[in-house]
């Protein structure tokens, strides 16, 4: 099962969808899978994807807002209430490997530090690998995060050594 999720996108530009863009790679796909063309979207990344990735809708899963807009309101908390299991728990629980590449704008802007909680995060979602950003834009650094029994780990930005005299 792949979900790709293209964000600020709209059904209307790629040519898989009737758009000008041209994208054969995604026709190639869709001709084999499933296409949804009604899928409700909420204006906003953020609750848009909590919704995908749940199946439910985003003030359930207390994403009514980005999440730097969060207040202590019902459904605009950030924050997914432990009784809605995102698709990649269950896949997960089912033997599935899951992982998610790209931004991950779901996660409580408290909670984005390397200090954690780390109960928010994509690792702890049923995500076995992800890799991407925690924060609403991507930036040049890449978070890659795992999770094994008991343990998650983060390696910081990846940095090109200089090139010095000696070295291949």
């Amino acid at each position: 099962m792949l979900i790709i999720l293209l964000d600020d996108l709209g059904f209307g530009a790629p040519s898989v969808f009737g758009g000008p863009c041209f994208t054969p790679t995604a026709e190639r796909l869709a001709a084999d899978g499933l296409k949804y063309t009604r899928f409700h979207t909420c204006a906003m990344c953020a609750p848009t994807r909590n919704a995908l990735l749940t199946g439910r809708n985003h003030h359930t899963v207390g994403m009514g807002c980005l999440p730097e807009l969060a207040t202590s309101a019902p459904g605009y908390t950030s924050i997914r209430p432990n009784t809605c299991a995102p698709l990649a728990e269950t896949l997960k629980l089912n033997g599935y490997a899951t992982a998610q590449f790209g931004k991950c704008h779901e996660v409580p802007l408290w909670q984005t530090s390397p200090m954690g909680p780390f109960d928010q995060w994509p690792t702890a979602a049923g995500l076995s690998t992800f890799t991407g950003s925690l924060a609403a834009r991507p930036t040049s650094i890449t978070r890659r995060c795992t999770k094994a029994p008991g343990l998650l780990s983060q390696t910081g930005p990846r940095r090109r050594l200089p090139l010095h005299r000696g070295y291949d």
